[in-house]
């Protein structure tokens, strides 16, 4: 009795605040309502089977799965690297550990209005800088062919600090005793100690690091949000914005909660898949 006593207030959380409304969506997404009104008709899969056969929807998941392909391996190979630099330096590791880090604490939409500023076609920063080096500029979140991978590079600048902060955890945890074991036995160059040594008992945490960062890229909202709106055209939009906007702005919950559905099934599909094939790599300690 006193262990269900101290565990009914999560309990009662959890049942409000995450079950009920997932069960509510499923109950929406076979239904024609729409956000606000006072009834509703079941519709059966009707919705499904337009998001099967919407051109939107289909733009909207390429462009995600673009997004996630381009962010996690950046964001994982930065981390990596920079987490790798910092401890093989013996100066000013707070500091250097402080300034990538900073990315990842700010709001996401502070972070987004330093970037639009930075972009603007005139007067950023970043267009000014490649014309003073006679490099051509452009503009680079209305243009179909830039808006994407800009808002990649934003995620995984904002990713970098919290990647490189699990990896100098991991590499804290490595034995020294193994590097020493490794000199004896001929890999006494980096490329060898990392491929022999740092590499396989990084193993874990390199696990979490990319099913975290996979699960941060499908949930990108703010960025598009405030700097593309999903444009130019849907060169922009992905999943998460799509459900915003048929639910919020079209007021078509029925069909933004099927929206949600296929989104919650494929995000779940993707991190078993890659958590299992990942999990045959690791070397645990």
């Amino acid at each position: 009795m006193w262990g269900w006593t101290l565990i009914a207030p999560a309990l009662i959380f959890l049942v409000v605040l995450f079950f009920l409304p997932v069960i509510g969506v499923f109950v929406i997404a076979f239904s024609d309502w729409q956000f606000g009104a006072s009834s509703l008709s079941f519709v059966g899969l009707a919705n499904f089977r337009e998001v099967i056969f919407d051109e939107g929807f289909r733009a909207s998941l390429i462009n995600t799965i673009v997004y996630v392909v381009m962010v996690v391996p950046g964001t994982v190979l930065a981390g990596l690297l920079i987490a790798l630099l910092i401890e093989s330096s013996h100066s000013c590791r707070a500091l250097y550990r402080a300034v990538h880090f900073l990315p990842f604490m700010a709001t996401a939409t502070a972070m987004a209005i330093s970037w639009e500023a930075l972009l603007h076609p005139t007067i950023g920063l970043v267009n000014h800088s490649l014309a003073a080096l006679g490099l051509p500029v452009a503009n680079w979140l209305r243009d179909e062919t830039t808006a994407l991978p800009v808002l990649a590079v934003i995620g995984i600048w904002q990713n970098l600090g919290y990647a490189m902060v699990l990896f100098m955890a991991g590499l804290k945890s490595i034995p020294l005793d193994l590097y020493d074991a490794a000199d004896v036995d001929g890999a006494d160059q980096w490329l060898d100690r990392l491929r022999t040594v740092t590499l396989p008992m990084l193993g874990p945490v390199s696990m979490f690091v990319v099913i975290v960062v996979a699960l941060r890229a499908f949930e990108t909202f703010d960025t598009i949000q405030i700097l593309t709106q999903g444009g130019p055209g849907h060169s922009s939009e992905m999943l998460l914005f799509t459900i915003y906007r048929e639910s919020f702005e079209y007021l078509r919950a029925g069909y933004g909660a099927a929206v949600a559905i296929v989104f919650l099934a494929i995000v779940v599909a993707l991190t078993l898949l890659q958590a299992r094939s990942m999990d045959k790599r690791v070397h645990y300690q």
